[in-house]
Parts: structure tokens; C-alpha cells; sequence
């Protein structure tokens, strides 16, 4: 399996993913990986009928996005990660899936969280997972849109005290 490219963005598939992130991926299918969405069967049905024309999605746990990886039928298909937090990202890299970057887009606020970007919303547990991948030497690219300049995402946690 090819990964080109992962980002977390809590909406999953809507308009900024379909018209912009799916062509800089370059990828012929989105693999969205999170326990709870793969075990909702009429959000699984949502996400399906939201993809671009010609990209294929595909809802997994954890453990299925491993072994999916690992399994050499797909070894030439290039894909394109989609996570709703940080905790699956490190998941899936903890059990052999070789991401090397992840792109930040959005995760929205909810009460206990911290805003520290327009659209990036943290607790504890979110700075400790990318404060992980940081130390696993991830490359964490916060942006929003392709258009966005990246900005230290590290720097940015550490400017906020996150109890």
C-alpha cells in the first residue's frame, strides 16, 4: 500500500476534503480509520455516498487498517488516511503502518477542549498523542487548506496550557 498522504479532520469527507485535499493525495482511495465510525453503519453509508467520483472509501477499525496494509492485494494501491484524532494516528503507526506526516485540519471544539486555532481544538489526550508522534518524528503539518502555510504545530501546543 502507497500512502500519500493522511490528515485528521473530524468532518471526515466534505467540501475542502472532495475538491482539494483528494487531488493534491493523488490517491485512489480514502481510508477513514476509527473504532467507533467502522461500527455506525449508517455514518459507514454517509461517508461512501460523500466521496469524489472515482475515489473509493472505505470505513475500518484500527486493527483492519493494519492488516488492510499489510496485506499484499493492495500493495500497489495509493491511499489517502483520514482520521477524526490524534490517538488513531498513533495507533496505527505503533503497530507497523509507516505514516510519516499527518496533516492537521480540524478538530472542532467540544466542551473540555482548548481552541488554539480557528479549527483545531485540543484536550490533554490529543496533546499527549501528538506529542508522541512528535517524539516518533512525524512530521505534523497544521493546516486547513492546501493554501495554508504550515505552521510548527508543537510550538503551537506549547504556546497553551493544557491541564
Amino acid at each position: 500500500m502507497i500512502i500519500n498522504f493522511a490528515r485528521i479532520d473530524d468532518r471526515l469527507i466534505h467540501g475542502q476534503v472532495t475538491t482539494v485535499w483528494v487531488k493534491e493525495a493523488k490517491a485512489e482511495r480514502i481510508i477513514i480509520c476509527n473504532d467507533a465510525i467502522y461500527q455506525d453503519d449508517l455514518r459507514k453509508t454517509l461517508l461512501k455516498q460523500a466521496a469524489p467520483p472515482g475515489i473509493k472509501v472505505n470505513v475500518v477499525n484500527i486493527d483492519k487498517a493494519v492488516s488492510v496494509y499489510n496485506n499484499p492485494k493492495y500493495q500497489q494501491d495509493t491511499v489517502f488516511y483520514l482520521f477524526t484524532n490524534p490517538a488513531d494516528v498513533l495507533a496505527i503507526i505503533e503497530k507497523g503502518v509507516p505514516i510519516k506526516s499527518i496533516n492537521i485540519g480540524g478538530m472542532a471544539y467540544r466542551e473540555g477542549k482548548t481552541q488554539i486555532t480557528k479549527a483545531v481544538s485540543l484536550d490533554k489526550n490529543d496533546v499527549d498523542a501528538f506529542n508522541q508522534l512528535n517524539d516518533l518524528n512525524i512530521k505534523l503539518d497544521l493546516r486547513v487548506v492546501y493554501s495554508d502555510p504550515s505552521i510548527d504545530f508543537i510550538k503551537k501546543i506549547n504556546e497553551i496550557d493544557i491541564a
